[in-house]
């Protein structure tokens, strides 16, 4: 760029006033003018270090320290952690050195900035950082915890700017590194503002089309959440007596993240299945108050059992301390005259203040706005021992001693020529294929790990050198996506597949399922698959059902969840039934049979319950939950008993069948070997490893020959296995001749 390009930097020296006003609202023991001062003096040096550098926003340079410091904020830094957030990228990207800085700011400042040109240097060959990158930054947090404040509000502006980055793959390697480094190092710091914020921008980037989704819906929530914020603060101030000084009263609503990890474990549909989309926080002032408030929340309200959390009397490792309670009918007309359960916090300023920045928490601020570390800051002082003790031992001693394993679900592989590349954990070769191309998975053929040829299904161990040979005439395999693990191979893999398989596809899983139906539900499908007729509160045309089939064979859609749905929210009396030769029989348990992991509760697991005596439902009945002191009665949903009582206690319960949950898939073959001795026992070492029970197996020889009919059944929900399963035979046995699916079910 030109030395003398005309950039007008109106707007980012607002910023800068915005900047020094907000540090003076928190620094009060601090001169104005020296606040003043200081940040000028710094956002000078930077104005004209990086003049003429352009983002690829086309902003100036000058916005990207300058919106990385208003993050900063929320920390309530001090005012060398300031000025070294405006520095932070001057030695890297600027003829200035980290010398410079120290000889002008002093050797606090130029120390942050030196650790700041570190880390930015570790990007190797680019999946995500090693364990090498995460031993350096825990070093960076030993010697000075600032360093890390800076790099995470500078994570932070440029993911909220990763859109104008033009390319995508590198946009998925960075928000990968986020949501594994950054966000959890936040998490682990109790940054928990700066947890969410990456979170959210890293869900938007990796699962766009899953984030839209979830945000279109708590868009349609507004109504309900402007009544929440309206309504809540009267009813609390109502509700606790005037002696006890109510600080704050406010509510927090999920992230979006969050939001979407709890619909993947809890099988949720929609984002209104989440009963603690809301929660209430009331702060006060002192200990005694903390209980006193809870004591006047459960006299308000019927609390639930177990979900009563006390840190203030045993704090999380953390330190965090707060009382957590979980309670019924807190402005029940927000849903339904059903009540919901609403989460509530009660804690003081201190403890909030805590539980928000904790880390951050710890700094008290001298008159020249300097910070002094606290005593008590016990996590820092605990790395820099770890860290020092661990001198020669660093890959297994260090990461032992941190019990901190941010990468517990990814693992690293060698390419071909000793790249490093990171995937998730139980990735295969064809995952390693498509994050290296889409090309290469496209037409993948044959797959090496360590020199040997594997099936496509091998689950890839850390380490593993992996190797790719192709196949121009070879296309990805719909069977493909019943193993893959990571989001850019079963989207390419979708994208790719030919259309034309549609049809083929849809009746099949028409009699997948109908083969479920009629052996559990004891119900079949009609011509018009009728029974997908009402879905997601949605009246599906033919089209409609036919999608929801192909959702399912690309595996974007659980069977089972279809099925929870017909069952609980559609118009279908479905009865579960077993077989039994002629005679299907209805299974019926009684109340001593049923699990406490049967019945959900408020959509929760493992609350106290008892069947009522009164109308003794059994499984497959429709159900409610009456809430007692200690535990919840289960009755019928049309008992005439629930009449005589109070409506606000009556909380949503469901039988969910936990065989239903392990999601069996029956499969019956007929597989041809030649007749040698060892066949039988290769069979069986394959099954073991693709986690195949043998139920029910019958040979017929010949004298070349030898046929197996087998039953076979996997708790995972995988409609493919037969496919996999003969891949496995073709590579590994060589006597295997050929294989036919009879059954599956």
């Amino acid at each position: 760029m030109e030395e003398n390009l005309e950039v007008d930097y109106s707007k980012i020296d607002l910023l800068i006033e915005e900047i020094i006003k907000d540090v003076h609202s928190y620094m009060g023991n601090v001169s104005e003018k020296l606040i003043r001062d200081t940040i000028l003096k710094a956002y000078i040096f930077t104005k004209n270090a990086h003049h003429g550098q352009i983002r690829k926003s086309w902003d100036p340079y000058l916005i990207h320290p300058v919106e990385a410091t208003k993050e900063l904020l929320v920390l309530k830094p001090d005012l060398v952690t300031i000025q070294a957030c405006l520095l932070h990228d001057v030695p890297e990207d600027t003829p200035m050195t980290v010398e410079d800085i120290a000889i002008i700011f002093g050797n606090e400042v130029a120390h942050i900035t030196s650790w700041m040109e570190k880390l930015s240097k570790l990007k190797y060959r680019w999946e995500e950082r090693s364990i090498w990158s995460l031993r350096k930054m825990f070093i960076a947090i030993s010697e000075d915890v600032r360093v890390v404040f800076v790099k995470l509000a500078d994570r932070i502006h440029n993911m909220r700017t990763l859109e104008f980055h033009p390319d995508k793959s590198k946009r998925e390697r960075i928000a990968l590194e986020t949501i594994n480094i950054y966000a959890p190092i936040a998490d682990r710091l109790g940054i928990f503002e700066f947890k969410e914020i990456l979170e959210t921008l890293c869900f938007k980037n990796l699962y766009p089309e899953e984030f839209i989704h979830i945000k279109e819906e708590l868009d349609q929530l507004t109504e309900e959440q402007n009544i929440f914020v309206d309504k809540i603060r009267d009813v609390i101030y109502e509700t606790i007596p005037a002696h006890i000084p109510l600080i704050d009263v406010s509510y927090r609503i999920k992230s979006p993240f969050s939001i979407y990890k709890k619909m993947q474990r809890k099988w949720y549909e929609n984002v209104k299945d989440l009963h603690d989309l809301f929660a209430i926080r009331i702060i006060t002032d002192n200990i005694p108050h903390c209980y006193e408030v809870l004591g006047e929340i459960h006299n308000k309200w019927s609390p639930i059992p177990n979900r009563f959390k006390d840190y203030i009397a045993l704090p999380k490792e953390n330190g965090y301390q707060s009382l957590h309670t979980t309670v019924l009918g807190v402005l029940k007309e927000l849903w339904s005259s059903r009540a919901y359960p609403t989460e509530i916090q009660i804690r003081t300023r201190e403890m909030h203040i805590q539980s928000e920045i904790w880390v951050a928490a710890h700094f008290a601020y001298s008159e020249t706005g300097q910070s002094v570390v606290a005593k008590d800051f016990y996590w820092v002082s605990q790395i820099k021992k770890i860290v020092d003790q661990s001198k020669e031992q660093w890959d297994t001693e260090f990461m032992s001693s941190m019990k901190i394993w941010l990468f517990d679900d990814r693992i690293f592989v060698f390419s071909p020529k000793w790249d490093v590349i990171n995937l998730s954990k139980g990735s295969t070769p064809v995952d390693f294929a498509y994050s290296i191309h889409s090309d290469l998975g496209n037409h993948l053929s044959i797959a090496k790990v360590n020199d040997k040829i594997v099936t496509l299904d091998h689950e890839l161990s850390n380490w593993d050198r992996v190797e790719i040979i192709i196949d121009k005439n070879r296309k990805p395999l719909i069977t493909w996506l019943s193993f893959v693990k990571t989001t850019r191979a079963k989207d390419t893999i979708k994208s790719t597949i030919n259309k034309s398989n549609r049809e083929e596809l849809i009746e099949k899983w028409k009699l997948i399922l109908n083969s479920y139906l009629q052996n559990n539900y004891w119900i079949a499908l009609d011509k018009e698959v009728s029974i997908l007729k009402n879905i997601e509160w949605r009246i599906l045309d033919t089209k409609d059902k036919e999608d929801i089939l192909v959702q399912i064979w690309n595996l974007s859609r659980k069977p089972v969840n279809i099925i929870r749905w017909v069952i609980e929210k559609g118009n279908f009396a479905l009865k579960r039934v077993i077989e039994n030769k002629n005679n299907p029989k209805k299974i019926i348990k009684n109340k001593e049979s049923v699990s406490p992991e049967v019945i959900m509760i408020g959509w929760e697991k493992n609350i106290p319950y008892k069947i009522a005596h009164c109308c003794s439902p059994v499984p497959w009945d429709k159900i409610v939950g009456y809430l007692l002191r200690s535990w919840v009665t289960i009755h019928k949903i049309n008992c005439p008993s629930l009449k005589k009582w109070n409506v606000e206690r009556f909380i949503s319960a469901c039988y969910w069948d936990t065989e239903n949950q392990k999601n069996w898939v029956t499969i019956k073959v007929e597989i041809t070997f030649e007749n040698q001795l060892w066949v039988l026992k290769k069979l069986t070492e394959i099954l073991y490893k693709m986690n195949l029970s043998i139920e029910e197996i019958k040979s017929e020889k010949s004298w070349d020959l030898v046929k197996d009919y087998m039953t076979l059944e996997t708790w995972i929900d995988d409609y493919y296995i037969f496919e996999r399963l003969v891949e496995r035979l073709r590579l590994s046995i060589k006597e295997f001749k050929e294989a036919k699916l009879i059954e599956i079910k």
